[in-house]
């Protein structure tokens, strides 16, 4: 188990300045804060209300301040939360008051695995202090802290998010609908047809009957959701399409006006984005290159020396070395559906040597 001997930070001018540790650990019901200040041997535990920002904001100071009468020198606050539904909002706010903030990945906390163990806020508080006392004294293998986005990073996620969200929709009326028929012996109706009122009018039950009216009515009222989510899907993948656009207009390849076919490829242009780079693989859409653009290629660490083995890593090294957190830092669940997709193709323009070849105007 980590140490809780308090560690201290150096300062550029020198000095040594105290550090006040303060773990966070967040519900919907009540926070709950437990701090390790300078020359204290014990913890001090305290409750907020659940969301209450500026209560918290209070609470550190008054702790920095006595931290600061105890020690007679500057103490630097830093704190730590797990990330999960309440994002990044924390973070920025302690981050713009001063506080050197840390999120860290739930999953890559220790935790006993002798016996079954005890669960509360209070625990898990104390397991994240202690964490976070390690981690400053340079044991960076007792956790993995994430990389907190922009609120604009974070913002351009939510077009792609949300399509996963209305594709789930999408499935799920459609089954619905598909399972409302299958009572009446009625397969191989397509929903999202174009042509699905028409079809619904001419249906016929097993027993060759029209569908019953409170069924069809029924039907009719789901097909109406689902043409909306449609709408919305659509609405969603033009906007996608429009940011690819920009990326590709705001930085447009210059080819040679001679005719003369060069044998070597032509250079990119210094200013286009990952996304307009990815469109020009072969086997690569418009939604495979949003969500790589916008949920791994900004979060990826890269160590390699060769610019193009940092730009283009192995396939099999992505899941295992970028992060992971729910509902915020890129997660696997929403890069398998987009990395499985092209990983067929790419495999076998791999074997050829075409893996980079550009698309066909």
């Amino acid at each position: 188990m980590p140490s809780t001997a308090h560690p201290f930070t150096a300062t550029a001018a020198g000095e040594q300045d105290a550090a006040l540790f303060a773990a966070l650990e967040l519900s919907l019901s009540r926070w709950v804060v437990v701090a390790s200040a300078p020359g204290e041997s014990k913890v001090s535990r305290h409750t907020l209300p659940a969301c209450d920002g500026p209560a918290l904001l209070a609470l550190l100071d008054e702790l920095r301040r006595r931290a600061e009468r105890r020690c007679r020198r500057s103490v630097t606050v830093v704190t730590i939360q797990e990330a999960g539904r309440d994002g990044f909002w924390l973070h920025r706010l302690l981050e713009a008051n001063g506080v050197r903030s840390h999120v860290v990945d739930p999953a890559s906390v220790a935790v006993s695995r002798r016996s079954r163990r005890a669960k509360t806020d209070r625990i898990d508080a104390e397991g994240l202090l202690r964490a976070l006392m390690a981690w400053s004294r340079g044991e960076r293998q007792v956790c993995s802290m994430l990389r907190a986005p922009t609120r604009e990073a974070e913002d351009a996620r939510r077009l792609t998010r949300e399509r996963e969200a209305l594709m789930a929709e999408r499935i799920r009326h459609t089954n619905r609908i598909k399972g409302l028929l299958a009572t009446q012996g009625v397969f191989g109706f397509e929903p999202a047809w174009q042509t699905r009122r028409v079809r619904l009018e001419a249906l016929r039950t097993a027993e060759g009957h029209e569908l019953p009216a409170r069924l069809k009515a029924e039907i009719l009222r789901q097909i109406e959701r689902l043409e909306l989510i449609l709408r919305q899907i659509a609405e969603v993948e033009a906007a996608r399409d429009a940011a690819l656009a920009a990326e590709r207009q705001s930085a447009a390849v210059e080819t040679p006006s001679n005719g003369a076919v060069d044998a070597k490829p032509a250079a990119l242009p210094a200013g286009e984005g990952a996304g307009a780079r990815l469109l020009r693989l072969k086997g690569v859409g418009p939604e495979t290159a949003a969500v790589l653009r916008l949920e791994a290629f900004p979060w990826r660490r890269s160590t390699a020396r060769s610019p193009t083995a940092a730009r283009w890593p192995p396939m099999p090294a992505w899941p295992r070395r970028l992060g992971r957190a729910a509902g915020s830092t890129p997660s696997k669940e929403s890069r398998r559906p987009a990395t499985a997709g092209c990983a067929g193709p790419w495999c076998s323009w791999l074997g050829s040597g075409c893996a980079t070849s550009p698309r066909a105007p």
